[in-house]
């Protein structure tokens, strides 16, 4: 039987993964327009990076220590 815990961790990782990858297609779309919005691109940029570090975090947790 699944652990209730991890199957919620495992699904907010899928959004933040979602997200993430989101943001990247937007991020580069907004990067082809010679008009950018210097402050926006920076926002969602840090979002970004923001969503990287949650996911890295996420994944440690539902990755079982190994003892060495």
């Amino acid at each position: 039987m699944p652990d209730p815990e991890i199957e919620r961790l495992r699904q907010r990782l899928q959004e933040l993964v979602l997200e993430h990858r989101d943001l990247d297609d937007v991020i580069t779309r907004l990067n082809a327009d010679p008009f950018i919005d210097q402050l926006q691109l920076r926002r969602l940029k840090k979002r970004k990076l923001q969503l990287k570090d949650q996911i890295t975090l996420l994944r440690s947790r539902l990755i079982p220590d190994i003892e060495a």
